[in-house]
């Protein structure tokens, strides 16, 4: 990804903050509007001249600060799938869980750490530009061949492929885009901590270092991880489109993942399953230890 192409918007009532921020995200080779509030946010978002991977919002703002700015944003047809990273001194799990409720899924904390504060702008902007991937005339044809399709069987081992069966698979979903972000975080998953055994707690420093995808090709090349794949199944049945991804690990504890934890906001990994759950799938299940998942879409 060309970080170079990818626009983020800054809002924070502080001009000290916001050229810092500006200048460590330009340093990161991303390019950086700038807005002093709700509203020259919003105005700039409706314009339709920018298009945005993600949108640093400061919570506690004049005119209009950052939940009435997101009030605005999330019903909006043409924002549904653009992120929104909060930045705020307020780490109240009561404020927390507002914001998740009304669809802040990313935070951080000020004073802002840079190496986490890029951490988590990589994720936001990594969704919001796979959701951007697909093109119409490719996804026509797949689901013109989908409809003679009953089941698919794949077996995938790398990041990589797990990215590009993502795609592929999405192609056969009545909304692609939809489906995309949850298929690619339930691969991704099965990958690097079903098959490669990457803890939550390891990812969360990884990312931090901007080391975790030179960790999972290390993981790779081990002896004890060759052979390792995981297995995906794709079935069209009469009334929905149901998906089982099973990898080689010995499971997890998955119920605490199916939620938004304002425990976890300030983690930089940690929110995919539950995304997945809300946003991609109408419903999404593990099952046993937890190294199957299986997830359907009505149609």
């Amino acid at each position: 990804m060309d970080k170079r192409q990818v626009e983020l918007l800054v809002v924070d009532d502080e001009e000290f903050n916001r050229h810092i921020l500006k200048k460590c995200l330009t340093d990161a080779n991303y390019a950086v509007t700038l807005a002093a509030d709700g509203e020259e946010a919003w105005a700039l978002l409706d314009d339709g001249k920018h298009d945005f991977a993600a949108v640093l919002l400061d919570r506690m703002m004049p005119r209009l600060d950052g939940m009435g700015l997101l009030a605005r944003i999330k019903p909006d047809s043409r924002f549904v799938r653009l992120p929104i990273i909060f930045q705020t001194a307020a780490a109240d799990p009561s404020d927390i869980a507002e914001g998740m409720k009304a669809g802040a899924f990313y935070y951080l904390t000020k004073p802002i750490n840079k190496d986490v504060m890029l951490a988590v702008v990589q994720s936001a902007v990594s969704e919001h530009v796979m959701a951007t991937t697909l093109r119409h005339e490719e996804v026509d044809q797949r689901q013109r061949c989908f409809a003679m399709l009953r089941n698919i069987e794949f077996h995938l081992s790398t990041l990589d492929e797990a990215r590009s069966l993502a795609t592929t698979l999405a192609g056969f979903y009545p909304e692609p885009q939809r489906a995309l972000l949850g298929l690619s975080e339930l691969l991704i998953n099965a990958v690097e901590h079903g098959n490669l055994g990457i803890s939550y707690q390891e990812k969360s420093a990884l990312l931090e270092t901007a080391q975790w995808e030179d960790e999972i090709e290390r993981r790779l090349a081990l002896p004890e991880n060759t052979g390792k794949v995981v297995s995906v199944l794709l079935e069209h049945l009469p009334q929905e489109i149901r998906t089982m991804v099973t990898d080689c690990g010995n499971g997890f504890d998955w119920e605490k993942y199916l939620e938004m934890s304002p425990e976890r906001a300030f983690d930089p990994n940690g929110r995919g399953i539950a995304m997945s759950k809300m946003m991609s799938f109408d419903s999404l299940k593990y099952l046993g230890k937890g190294n199957q998942v299986v997830v359907t879409v009505k149609l």
